[in-house]
């Protein structure tokens, strides 16, 4: 290499050629695209048109018919719509309480919380089923006293999350600053101790008061609409928690500490600040829930009892249909299934557009400049 540059050897050494050289053959290339989509035509695009073919194969009015004129069709889809929503509002909840803590906190029992939240993954849908009918079927460890009067502890059951909202609403709603901590929050044990007894005290009382539960009635949670609920909720919980988990460690506490440094009580952190930090992630857990709780089988074919009518889902449906050697409307109700799993997937890709990447963070366009 000369004083004034570099080699003419050097400089005729295009970039073209240096990343024809990095890559690896056409044969090479065009062999493995040629692969991947055989394979997503086979097993993804030909069963997709197929299920709309079959559908539609005797006509747009017999498809409306099989899904709309059977009261037992129509019946799943109002349960469909029931469940999901119900587990999904569950799973929201549990995972943004267990994110918080797992990133926020370190506590004995973290990486076991971790580890159990993971559990749904590795345990297969029909034994978690047949778990909840070990536990509330009738020869289950709580079937005796819910045929007997299961109605009798739903009043404590329903006070406990009343008092739970209670202690996060006093948490949220205390000023951080100790000189503007007035009434109840000078002293917060006294204040959450006397508080939780009176909230409960008071929903017990209210519900036996006025009656809300039956007396001397079974509570029938297998077999019915609270079953599918819960194994619904089961195999989804992990979703909205891992979503967020990660997504809470990386963005950190920083600008939560920063806030509540300014004089913001934690609702207002919450809202102003670990909402809009967390919202991706957010949303996107509830998609994958909500896609994995629509599509569920296993869990709830096992408690469900394929009662026509009450507890058959739109995937419970669809089995018995083609069963009863019923195509037409199997794949009208396979139909439905698929246009859901397809508005999911444009809501995901949408989504991950409007994601913001590694290189558009400002600290990372500036980091070639600094480095200059």
């Amino acid at each position: 290499m000369s004083a004034d540059g570099p080699s003419v050897g050097h400089r005729a050494t295009a970039p073209g050629s240096i990343r024809q050289a990095q890559q690896d053959p056409a044969w090479v290339r065009w062999g493995l695209i040629s692969i991947a989509i055989t394979v997503v035509v086979i097993l993804v695009v030909i069963p997709v048109i197929n299920i709309f073919v079959s559908a539609l194969s005797e006509g747009f009015g017999v498809y409306c018919d099989n899904l709309f004129a059977d009261s037992d069709t129509r019946d799943s889809i109002m349960l469909t719509l029931t469940v999901v929503p119900i587990a999904l509002v569950a799973n929201l909840i549990f995972g943004l309480a267990a994110a918080w803590a797992i990133a926020r906190f370190e506590f004995p029992g973290r990486t076991l919380l971790t580890a159990l939240i993971d559990l749904p993954f590795s345990v297969s849908p029909v034994v978690a089923g047949l778990m909840f009918v070990l536990i509330f079927g009738l020869q289950g460890y709580l079937g005796p006293f819910l045929r007997r009067d299961g109605y009798a502890v739903m009043p404590y059951l329903t006070s406990l999350p009343a008092v739970v909202v209670f202690i996060v609403t006093f948490f949220l709603l205390q000023p951080r600053r100790e000189k503007e901590r007035r009434g109840p929050w000078k002293h917060p044990k006294l204040a959450l101790l006397a508080g939780s007894a009176f909230v409960f005290g008071l929903f017990c009382f209210g519900q036996q008061y006025f009656e809300v539960w039956p007396r001397n009635q079974s509570l029938k949670i297998i077999f019915a609409t609270p079953g599918l609920v819960l194994a619904t909720a089961f195999v989804t919980f992990p979703f909205v928690a891992r979503e967020l988990i990660p997504v809470m460690e990386a963005v950190g506490p920083d600008e939560e500490l920063a806030a509540v440094s300014l004089g913001a009580n934690g609702w207002q952190m919450f809202w102003t600040v670990t909402v809009p930090n967390i919202r991706w992630g957010l949303v996107y857990g509830i998609i994958l829930c909500n896609a994995r709780a629509v599509g569920e089988f296993g869990a709830v074919y096992v408690v469900s009892g394929h009662i026509a009518g009450q507890t058959d889902t739109m995937p419970l449906r669809i089995e018995k249909l083609f069963q009863e050697y019923n195509l037409p409307g199997s794949f009208a109700v396979a139909s439905v299934l698929t246009l859901l799993a397809i508005f999911t997937l444009i809501a995901k890709i949408k989504l991950e557009r409007k994601v913001p990447s590694a290189d558009d963070h400002p600290a990372m366009r500036n980091a070639p400049e600094a480095g200059k």
